[in-house]
């Protein structure tokens, strides 16, 4: 019975060693980073990022000014004059906040011009390799990009270069 016992553990021990080999590793931002048009959809939002961000610091940069005049000016103010002057400066600042929401915010417009460039070239990679899994009978795709928990992997489990070859 011990015997029995011991060759169903070691038949079920195999067995799971060798189902969980059926695994590769792919490294998703060296593939994204050696796509062309991922390079220039990337070089285009880091173009429109700065662009939207001195408009932004244009902005409450004018609410700054405003501040410092008032401040200049408060004590020759009425008490009337200086509460228009500061109503005046809150719904400045919150212009200028509305407005950095508007392009940085998760549905601003910087976000959906990421989705529209970016998007099409991830469906495309994630495809690449699911297909690629399919084809070559793996069960499991790990992204070792930026991951601080995988701790060791063997080179022949990485098959980058074969998504990057098969997505040329």
């Amino acid at each position: 019975m011990k015997r029995l016992i011991l060759t169903l553990v070691a038949v079920v021990s195999t067995a799971l060693v060798v189902s969980a080999q059926n695994y590769i590793v792919v490294n998703s931002e060296q593939i994204f980073k050696s796509i062309d048009a991922y390079n220039a959809a990337i070089a285009e939002l880091d173009r429109l990022a700065e662009s939207y961000q001195a408009q932004v610091d244009a902005k409450f940069k004018e609410v700054e000014t405003l501040y410092n005049n008032y401040m200049s000016q408060k004590a020759a103010l009425s008490t009337a004059n200086r509460t228009m002057v500061e109503n005046q400066i809150l719904a400045k600042e919150q212009d200028a906040t509305k407005f950095q929401e508007s392009i940085f915010g998760t549905d601003g417009t910087l976000m959906k011009r990421r989705i529209e460039l970016i998007q099409p070239i991830q469906q495309r990679v994630f495809k690449a390799i699911e297909l690629y899994s399919i084809e070559k009978g793996y069960d499991l795709v790990l992204d070792i990009a930026q991951n601080a928990e995988v701790l060791y992997y063997s080179p022949r489990a990485n098959h980058t270069q074969a998504i990057i070859n098969r997505l040329k």
